[in-house]
């Protein structure tokens, strides 16, 4: 028998967590710096325990989509 979600651990407990992550993986992908990238909203989806985090740089905008139990990236979409 395996625990279900509720009982794991989330790696991604906070939304600065999220936000780290997400920036990461924008720097990564787009070869920015840091400062260059602000952002724009966060949201939480109880239902499936997936962060979703928009953010922007220069005239762009992207949405990255989080995994909270494994903590990884699972979408990155340009908006």
């Amino acid at each position: 028998m395996s625990p279900g979600i509720g009982l794991m651990k989330r790696r991604l407990k906070k939304e600065k967590d999220a936000i780290s992550l997400a920036i990461s993986g924008i720097v990564k992908k787009y070869d920015l710096a840091t400062d260059q990238i602000s952002t724009l909203e966060t949201k939480y989806d109880d239902d499936s325990g997936d962060w979703y985090v928009a953010l922007g740089w220069e005239e762009k905008k992207a949405i990255i989509k989080m995994d909270s139990v494994q903590g990884t990236i699972t979408e990155i979409k340009e908006i």
